[in-house]
């Protein structure tokens, strides 16, 4: 196998969001070349999700580059899906996935997340897929891998056409085109659903081992225009995203960094009512979404 090569190894990269462009020469940029040199230290963990560590392994950076995103390989019988991207790849972490089988696919949630996605898709000579309202955040110029999504739902194909049971589903919210992925009952969010700490919470049971309710109104997710500022997403949006994801059935959620997983067979019923808590004080008593059940 001939080793890992960077196209554009000294094409800028953002060191907050860790996404590369075509030229800049501002100082808060590095470069891959510099990420993958010698001195640097930086190398992939990964780490099989506990619950099915057969289907789903999730990918980081350490040291941190960026803010920390994570990436989640999704292993299916008919190819692998790799879902959101990280900026650093190197050699190792192309022979590691390709370990793991075929890579069919990369699916990104949203704009922060493109990172190199261009030098995955080079790498691996795999599509790279990405939602089409979202188009004009794309940095760098455009590749022979990138496919733009324009449809509400796709279900991604495998090398030979098929379908490999892997769903991007198009909510919206966060970004016009943001998505989540859905395989086998587990839902991939990235932050177009933001997991929150009282989310990742035990209710069911506390440190002496009785069984307790979770509190009310405590959410599990948010769902926010603008993370960093801290601005939420209108009720509209809100109501859009619910209308895609009340026609699925999901057992789990896995959130953007490490450690933002929700096993929980009642967590799409934590999803609605998130959402209703949220539209509930935002000044919203009366909405009919209060209303919608599972």
């Amino acid at each position: 196998m001939a080793p890992f090569q960077p196209r554009n190894p000294d094409a800028p990269v953002c060191c907050t969001c860790g996404t590369q462009y075509p030229s800049n020469t501002s100082p808060s940029f590095t470069t891959l070349s510099s990420l993958l040199s010698s001195d640097s230290h930086y190398h992939n963990v990964f780490t099989p999700l506990s619950h099915d560590p057969e289907h789903f392994i999730s990918i980081h950076t350490e040291p941190k580059v960026a803010i920390g995103q994570r990436a989640i390989l999704v292993r299916t019988p008919a190819g692998n899906v790799l879902w959101d991207c990280i900026t650093y790849l190197d050699d190792e972490t192309v022979e590691k996935i390709k370990g793991y089988g075929d890579l069919v696919g990369i699916v990104i949630s949203h704009p922060h997340y493109y990172s190199t996605h261009v030098e995955w898709a080079n790498a691996f000579e795999c599509p790279v897929y990405l939602a089409a309202e979202d188009k004009k955040w794309i940095a760098v110029p455009l590749g022979e891998h990138q496919s733009f999504l324009d449809q509400t739902v796709t279900s991604i194909s495998g090398k030979n056409g098929q379908d490999i049971g892997v769903k991007a589903l198009k909510l919206g919210g966060h970004f016009p085109g943001s998505l989540v992925l859905l395989y086998d009952g587990r839902l991939l969010l990235a932050d177009t659903l933001m997991t929150t700490p009282a989310g990742m919470g035990k209710w069911n049971v506390d440190a002496k081992g009785n069984t307790r309710n979770k509190p009310p109104g405590l959410n599990s997710f948010s769902f926010m225009w603008s993370i960093p500022n801290m601005i939420p997403l209108n009720t509209e949006e809100i109501v859009h995203m619910w209308d895609v994801l009340k026609n699925y059935d999901f057992r789990s959620s896995h959130g953007a960094f490490t450690g933002q997983d929700i096993e929980d067979e009642g967590v799409k019923g934590r999803v609605l009512e998130s959402m209703q808590i949220q539209i509930r004080h935002m000044g919203y008593p009366q909405h009919a979404l209060l209303k919608e059940t599972i």
